[in-house]
C-alpha cells in the first residue's frame, strides 16, 4: 500500500467554502508565484523592477510615478504568468511541433513583449525627467 497517490491517480478535491476557500485560493497564487520564479523571464523582469527602483531613488520621483510604476511591474508579472500558463498547456496538449501552438507561443510572448515596451518607455520618460 503506497502512502502518497501517484501523479496519475490524484484524484480532484471539491472546493471547500467560506473562509477556507479565500485560504485555500490564496496558497494556489502563492503556488503560482513559486512556479512563476522557476521562469528565467520572470527573474530578469524581477531585477529589472529592482533597477528601475534603483533608477527612481536617484532620480526623485513623485508618489504618481511611483504607483504608476508598480501597477506597470505588477501587470509585467501577471502577462508573464499568463504567458507562461499558456505555453505549458501549450506543451501538454501539443507535445509535437504544430503551427498553432508556435503562434500560441508567440502572442504570449509578444503580450509581454508589449508590456516590457510600455513599461520602459514609461521608466525611461521618467528617469530623463521628461515627465
Amino acid at each position: 500500500m503506497k502512502d502518497s497517490p501517484d501523479r496519475d491517480e490524484r484524484v480532484v478535491v471539491p472546493p471547500r467554502g467560506g473562509l477556507m476557500h479565500v485560504v485555500d485560493a490564496a496558497g494556489y497564487s502563492l503556488a503560482g508565484f513559486r512556479r512563476l520564479l522557476q521562469e528565467t523571464a520572470a527573474r530578469l523582469e524581477l531585477l529589472g523592477g529592482a533597477g528601475l527602483i534603483a533608477a527612481f531613488l536617484w532620480r526623485g520621483a513623485a508618489t504618481w510615478q511611483w504607483v504608476t510604476l508598480v501597477l506597470l511591474m505588477a501587470m509585467v508579472l501577471i502577462v508573464e504568468a499568463l504567458n507562461t500558463a499558456i505555453e505549458v498547456l501549450t506543451d501538454r496538449v501539443s507535445p509535437e511541433w504544430s503551427e498553432a501552438a508556435r503562434d500560441a507561443k508567440d502572442l504570449g510572448s509578444l503580450a509581454v513583449g508589449l508590456m516590457l515596451s510600455v513599461t520602459g518607455g514609461f521608466a525611461a520618460l521618467v528617469v530623463i525627467g521628461a515627465i
